[in-house]
């Protein structure tokens, strides 16, 4: 006859008890040897239900569409314009400005900049775009650059 391992478990209030003195054990019967043990089934990942990231192209940047808001300081006060810039293979394939300015001068501003904006930038890389004066207007063009850091952030990410 082959040697059997007998294993006897407590239940845990017996178990206490027995520590304490309280209380006589009762062991549970012992498992059968025919008996296979049991495993948890496997954990499967969980995943996200979120829309998959674009592709990330050779210079680090995602293709796709990205908006941000840019500020600057006219002479009649702080003025803002969004900037939304479509990224294909790194470089900017589209580009448009919105803006928002409450005084007239400024707003005749960046209408002009907003004119040329696009034959200044459609085609260029992404990567270390800056502009200077569009179309006579110079301030404006901090707040398109600043809007172009926070796109260059998101499509880095």
């Amino acid at each position: 006859m082959p040697n059997r391992t007998v294993v006897i478990a407590f239940s845990s209030l017996s178990a206490v008890g027995l520590l304490a003195g309280c209380a006589t054990p009762t062991p549970e019967p012992a498992p059968s040897v025919t008996e296979a043990p049991t495993t948890a089934p496997p954990v499967e990942p969980t995943t996200s239900t979120a829309a998959e990231p674009a592709p990330v192209v050779e210079d680090g940047f995602a293709d796709g569409t990205y908006t941000a808001d840019g500020a600057y300081v006219a002479p009649s006060g702080p003025e803002t314009i969004t900037v939304t810039v479509t990224l294909a293979d790194g470089a900017v394939a589209a580009v448009e400005v919105a803006g928002h300015a409450s005084d007239p001068q400024a707003r005749r501003h960046q209408a002009d900049f907003i004119s040329g904006i696009a034959a200044a930038v459609v085609g260029q890389p992404i990567e270390g775009l800056a502009v200077d004066r569009v179309a006579g207007s110079s301030l404006t063009g901090q707040g398109f650059n600043a809007a172009l850091d926070a796109i260059r952030a998101e499509a880095a990410a």
